[in-house]
């Protein structure tokens, strides 16, 4: 512990009192520093201790005082107990800078001064004392504990009284420092862990990148010609290189102006045959996946205030990246690593002369995940020209193979330049290339009826045989609806059981199925769907949800069988619902990142579809696709054998909405020794034949995967 003895409450009187003979007068010192008057009205050198007391007549003293100050970063009181011939040598603006710039360059916090012997009284000879001391503090090289610190006092009379100061020197700063030395800090950063797919491809890398710049020395002579070129080649305004150009005042250095990917050869070859222009390599993030994967990689940037004040104490500076949207964010803590910092002293021609702490970085985690990049590629190929979304699982397992949300955004770009084109049509998109279609909830429309079915036949109120008599293309339930009717696509002209319910795609069949169900068992059977609940992923899904406030109307139950009503549900959990039907009817718990080699399957939801009700629910949606009356048909069909359910979701914003967008809906699963399973939306498909335009888009995709 540091030495604390009986007089330490009167230590700050040694810096804020004055003494005047026998009529002592008590007098506090200014907080900014201005030296008190004496009686006669002469203000006193700078730093002249006014006080006296008992505890200077100790050494014990003045070192309690000189660690205290030390700790608290009251430099200026520091100042006050060295030498009155270290004060002659040092001012106290000079002496309290040099503390506090060391202070904040090493980033010296819970500083700890302690005596080596705090029972020991010091030997005091011809006026001197010597007290050994230690010093503990936390820096950004870690927790440091330096040892072989002396400090000398002597014994000066001041003002009539005999006082004990400091014979200060730069060794009191660190013990092997001298006064021509300097203290040196810097960060160690970690290398940011790789995001990878299933099979090892990078889709977050650390790689080279271009740096292109101009040398003013030789620019500025063709400047007036370069730099309308320069701006042709890039995309970009000449005035961003004007602007550079103008405030490039060194002739020899080397001013950036933009940052290519290590691939863009040609543009490099052609900017760096102008005369002054050169380029320098240097470390950057690579996203090998380019817009397929805009959105579910994300990209990092530089970090912005609001951001750093998000994380206090988290080890971030003005200077750090950060992951600012997809896996890059969410995997933040992971990939960033933890830094490292050394402080060392260098001599003053800047040689390096001795570390003081070193604490080395700790890399970021390589995350791999299970995403397939052929899969993703393939998906976002088929979707790129519509806004919309998708999600590939593996039904046996719950890997997740792709997540792709359209348009999208090369985020390469983000850790280059943005040419002036690219930025003027994310600015004016109609659909933003920034919004992450694949995580939010989407109405099913008649892809949720799959889970209708399910819950009507484990609640028994659904009788698939039993054949339903419907007349015309509208029904409703009685006069309280008002003029509201829920409507089909088609009259089969006879009545309808649960397969040609499905074959049809027959909104009617399944508002009555619901209505006959109810809300309570209703509401039951859709939590065991999951739905209501976070998904279990470490990526944020907006939860699923079948009512914004309970089924509390006949017309919000019926509308809820079919897919309507507030019914709200992402791709990859309606992926998860037709992945039931591989699964003898349990969901699978969603595996988006993969650890170690093995695959092991848990289950999420048990028995969301009764085990019992599997084949018949099986058959009825393979229909759907084989069969030519079935909504999921096509003439030139697909070589992959799957079942699957078309939807087509009305936007309505209110039941009388007769001018409604529509999405439309296609989900798939390959029937022999299931492996893949589709759900995709494509926005806006009201005047493009509603779903059907979905179908051949998810069938060329499994046919390009399932040889």
């Amino acid at each position: 512990m540091r030495i604390v003895d009986k007089h330490k409450n009167r230590l700050l009187a040694l810096l804020l009192v004055l003494a005047m003979g026998s009529a002592m007068t008590m007098v506090s010192a200014c907080s900014n520093n201005i030296a008190p008057t004496s009686e006669s009205g002469n203000q006193q050198p700078e730093g002249t201790i006014t006080a006296a007391s008992d505890v200077e007549k100790e050494p014990q003293g003045t070192f309690s005082a000189y660690a205290q100050a030390w700790e608290t970063a009251d430099f200026a009181a520091l100042y006050q107990l060295i030498s009155t011939e270290d004060k002659t040598n040092l001012t106290q603006d000079a002496f309290v800078e040099r503390y506090q710039s060391i202070t904040d360059g090493i980033e010296a916090k819970n500083v700890q001064v302690t005596a080596v012997d705090a029972s020991a009284k010091p030997v005091i000879t011809d006026g001197k004392a010597v007290i050994p001391f230690n010093v503990q503090m936390d820096t950004l090289a870690g927790s440091v504990a330096i040892s072989g610190y002396t400090m000398n006092l002597v014994q000066e009379t001041v003002n009539n009284q005999k006082v004990w100061l400091v014979d200060w020197n730069e060794k009191l700063i660190f013990p092997h420092m001298d006064a021509t030395d300097k203290v040196r800090a810097r960060n160690l950063t970690p290398k940011r862990g790789e995001i990878l797919d299933r099979g090892g491809q990078a889709l977050a890398a650390n790689g080279s990148l271009t740096v292109i710049g101009i040398v003013p020395g030789k620019f500025n002579a063709v400047k007036d010609t370069a730099i309308p070129q320069m701006a042709q080649i890039l995309g970009i305004s000449e005035e961003k290189i004007r602007k550079i150009a103008d405030a490039a005042t060194n002739a020899d250095w080397f001013y950036p102006l933009v940052t290519l990917s290590d691939d863009a050869g040609d543009l490099s070859a052609q900017l760096t045959a102008i005369a002054g222009v050169q380029y320098q390599k240097t470390e950057g993030r690579i996203y090998p996946g380019g817009e397929a994967f805009g959105l579910v990689i994300g990209y990092i940037g530089a970090i912005t205030a609001e951001e750093l004040a998000d994380h206090p104490n988290e080890g971030y500076s003005q200077s750090d990246k950060i992951g600012k949207m997809g896996l890059e964010q969410v995997y933040e803590k992971r990939l960033r690593g933890t830094a490292g910092g050394e402080i060392y002293l260098a001599t003053s021609d800047g040689q390096y002369k001795e570390q003081i702490a070193m604490k080395a970085p700790v890399n970021g985690e390589n995350i791999t995940l299970a995403l397939d990049m052929k899969t993703q590629q393939s998906l976002y190929s088929v979707m790129k020209n519509d806004a919309g979304a998708a999600a590939a699982v593996n039904p046996k397992t719950g890997e997740i193979l792709a997540l792709v949300s359209t348009p999208s955004f090369n985020p390469n770009l983000l850790q280059t330049y943005v040419p002036d084109a690219t930025q003027t049509a994310w600015n004016e998109a109609v659909k933003s290339p920034f919004t992450n279609r694949f995580k939010i909830g989407y109405a099913p429309g008649s892809v949720f009826k799959l889970v209708t079915a399910a819950i009507g036949l484990k609640s028994g109120a659904l009788k698939p045989d039993e054949a339903v008599s419907i007349s015309g293309l509208t029904w409703q339930l009685d006069s309280s609806w008002g003029s509201y009717q829920v409507t089909r696509v088609k009259d089969p002209g006879k009545a309808v059981n649960l397969s040609d319910a499905f074959l049809y795609s027959d909104n009617i069949y399944f508002a009555q199925q619901a209505l006959k169900i109810g809300q309570a068992a209703f509401e039951e059977g859709a939590a065991g769907f999951g739905i209501g609940e976070n998904l279990p992923i470490d990526y944020p899904f907006y939860p699923s949800q079948i009512s914004n406030k309970g089924l509390t109307s006949s017309v919000l139950l019926a509308d809820t069988g079919y897919g309507q009503g507030e019914v709200l549900v992402s791709p990859l959990h309606i992926a998860m619902f037709y992945s039931t039907l591989a699964n003898n009817g349990d969901i699978l718990q969603p595996i988006l990142e993969l650890k170690g080699s093995e695959v092991i399957p848990q289950v999420w939801k048990a028995q969301a579809v009764a085990s019992g009700d599997v084949q018949r629910l099986s058959n009825d949606l393979i229909q759907v696709v084989e069969n030519p009356a079935g909504s999921g048909y096509t003439k030139n069909g697909a070589r992959t054998k799957m079942l699957g359910k078309t939807g087509t979701a009305e936007l309505k914003k209110n039941l009388d909405d007769v001018d409604a967008e529509e999405n439309g809906w296609f989900v798939a699963m390959n029937t022999e020794q299931p492996r893949l399973a589709v759900a995709m939306i494509i926005e806006d498909v009201k005047n493009r034949h509603g779903s059907h335009y979905v179908v051949p888009l998810v069938k060329q995709v499994m046919d390009e995967l399932l040889p």
